[in-house]
């Protein structure tokens, strides 16, 4: 089976193809905006890389967030209309879930960055137990987040230069972010019925409209 899997959750466009569980083409652009207009002509560079058609696509994965606003809106947006076009399962992974590494044993947890200014510093997180999800992605404050490490220890995945980093100098952090090749690993294992894809924000958008109202998702 032929997996298109994007991942537009972050400050780049991220795309996968996997034929039968294996990554066969990968490409990564850094861009803080833009990503509606470039991504459509990423995903046809990879499927002609791949020597592949759209019609040969039998599923697609896009990673849902938490992450930028605006990014998730048009990963998801593009992968639920070319599901549709297609006729094929569109499967959601959260932006945590694309970041921990495959065959990871035991308890785990994934933190990115949130709020990344002081004092409202916080953390996109997301635990696991042998792999599994064992709750949905949350916002929580760096102070919340260094308690329950030093309480309870797991496997932690993240940025190993950031704030968390600097709290907890002692803790042994893997470098880990999402990435399309990794949804799409996830996707190809999934069950169709049960992974429909929808953004996942967590938390209201920092963009505001005039009058100071909040941009709804």
């Amino acid at each position: 089976m032929l997996i298109l899997a994007i991942n537009t959750s972050g400050p780049a466009c991220d795309v996968s193809v996997l034929k039968d569980g294996d990554c066969v083409v990968t490409r990564h652009e850094d861009m803080v905006r833009g990503q509606d207009a470039r991504l459509p002509a990423i995903v046809s560079d990879c499927l002609a890389e791949a020597k592949a058609s759209f019609e040969d696509i039998g599923r697609l994965s896009v990673v849902t967030g938490p992450g930028s606003f605006t990014g998730i809106r048009v990963g998801v947006a593009f992968a639920r209309g070319l599901a549709l076009a297609l006729g094929i399962p569109c499967i959601g992974v959260t932006a945590l879930e694309a970041a921990l590494p495959a065959g990871q044993q035991g308890s785990a947890l994934v933190a990115l960055p949130a709020k990344r200014r002081p004092p409202d510093l916080s953390y996109w997180v997301q635990r696991f137990r042998t792999g599994a999800a064992t709750g949905a992605p949350e916002e929580i404050s760096i102070a919340r987040l260094t308690e329950e490490l030093a309480a309870h220890p797991h496997f932690v995945f993240g940025e190993t230069d950031g704030a968390l980093a600097e709290h907890m100098p002692a803790l042994q952090m893997h470098a880990a972010s999402p990435t399309a090749r990794r949804a799409g690993e996830i996707a190809a294992l999934a069950d169709p019925e049960g992974a429909a894809a929808r953004p996942v924000y967590v938390r209201a958008p920092d963009a505001a409209l005039p009058g100071g109202r909040k941009l709804n998702g």
